[in-house]
């Protein structure tokens, strides 16, 4: 079952719903094993139009980012072992399937309506959906955070990579 809870999956699924592309939520509480190790599953598997299905995992991020009274745009930042993970899923399901990360943006000022790809309506609030694969986010990530063991894209590279989920 998908965590239908969290808005930016919810509005995500929506989008995904709207498009008419196939697509199926992965129950979050059916952990799977692999070589003794437990594997964080990924969000969704879609099938969009044209070609490989994705095994999607939805980082939620607000657009801008307010902190300590300045504000951030284009947060992507992700934990290392989500990366990993993902690379797994992907040799588990072969040929044919893409690890990929969705970065769900729920737009917190009206004046980033104009900044975005394709805006789509859920619940009353705005959300952008930009996607790159797990590989090429892995190539160009940097460490953020050696305590919360994260990393990010550099703004300029991840702007430049990112597709607008409408054309992905």
């Amino acid at each position: 079952m998908a965590r239908r809870w969290i808005h930016y999956e919810a509005a995500f699924e929506d989008f995904v719903r709207s498009r008419g592309w196939p697509y199926v939520a992965v129950d979050e509480k059916r952990k799977a094993l692999f070589a003794g190790g437990r594997i964080k599953s990924f969000d969704y598997l879609v099938y969009p139009p044209d070609g490989p299905a994705w095994l999607a995992d939805v980082k939620g991020r607000k657009f801008p980012y307010d902190v300590r009274g300045s504000r951030r745009y284009w947060e992507n930042w992700v934990a290392r072992d989500d990366l990993a993970d993902m690379k797994k899923w992907e040799k588990v399901f072969g040929d044919g399937f893409r690890a990929m990360l969705v970065f769900a943006y729920w737009i917190r000022s009206a004046r980033s309506l104009d900044t975005l790809p394709h805006v789509h309506m859920f619940r009353d609030e705005y959300y952008a959906f930009v996607t790159i694969s797990a590989a090429e986010y892995e190539s160009y990530a940097r460490d953020r955070s050696a305590a919360w063991d994260t990393v990010a894209m550099p703004t300029k590279q991840f702007r430049s990579s990112i597709r607008p989920l409408s054309v992905a």
